[in-house]
């Protein structure tokens, strides 16, 4: 039973292109050099097409935002397009982040803070592989807290039982990385139905996920050679978080309003 308890945390732990023709008019001469020239583009060019394909990210992850805040709030969107919502979405940020690194990362630390329930997860990859690529909403009540308005900064994971009863929860530190927008944790303790408390190193916790087959078998890996498992952050705004696993997995998550935290 403890085992069983202990794996569900590891459930929480997804251009434009311009063409351009010579005047038929020009001589030889001319034409060689403008055609030189055409093969190195201009600045005005350069800024036209960066400018147009941001815009064309923007208008993507507006998009993909829309249908996830539905997908969370009502758990009615097909999981086939909240996948393909959440894919767009990584696919769109990772380009705005090459654009101003600094600025994309402190957007995420400014919005991180807080309660989080799992709405939505597509397991590792070796889950995957064990229910044959089936991906759909999270069945139960899992909400992950973020303070990193501290030092060091708090993680914790919960799974919550009838009545919100805290059937298990595990708590720890973790550090993030602003260049790669990644998120690395341990977890050192564990509470149990909100009575017990027992000190919990990480091996321990990335073993029970492995030979579950709940967690990812590199989280094992990853303890063992001294480093920590990690999430590369997606987006954090007021309504909604996203992110990508160590295990591969994509997340969604629906922001705890204040009044309803615990």
């Amino acid at each position: 039973m403890m085992r069983i308890l202990l794996s569900g945390v590891w459930l929480l732990g997804a251009a434009s292109i311009s063409a351009f023709s010579t005047p038929a008019s020009l001589s030889t001469s001319s034409t060689s050099t403008r055609r030189i020239n055409a093969s190195k583009p201009t600045p005005s060019v350069i800024f036209l097409s960066s400018t147009t394909t941001s815009a064309a990210s923007d208008v993507e992850i507006q998009e993909a935002k829309k249908l996830l805040c539905r997908a969370a709030k009502t758990k009615l969107e097909n999981p086939n397009r909240v996948l393909d919502a959440i894919t767009s979405l990584e696919k769109n940020c990772k380009l705005k982040f090459k654009e101003d690194p600094a600025a994309f990362a402190e957007d995420i630390m400014d919005n991180i803070s807080g309660d989080w329930r799992l709405i939505f997860t597509t397991g590792t990859k070796e889950g995957q592989k064990m229910k044959g690529g089936r991906v759909n909403y999270f069945p139960i009540k899992a909400i992950q807290k973020f303070d990193a308005t501290v030092e060091p900064k708090i993680i914790e994971n919960g799974i919550y039982g009838p009545w919100d009863i805290p059937l298990v929860r595990f708590t720890g530190d973790f550090e993030f990385n602003e260049r790669k927008r990644k998120i690395e944790f341990d977890f050192d303790a564990i509470e149990i139905l909100g009575l017990v408390n027992i000190k919990l190193g990480r091996k321990d916790v990335a073993k029970i996920g492995a030979t579950t087959g709940l967690g990812s078998a590199n989280n094992e890996k990853l303890a063992d050679s001294g480093r920590r498992a990690f999430f590369d952050w997606i987006s954090a705004d007021d309504d909604i978080a996203t992110a990508r696993g160590g295990g591969g997995g994509l997340a969604l998550w629906k922001r705890v309003p204040v009044d309803q935290e615990d």
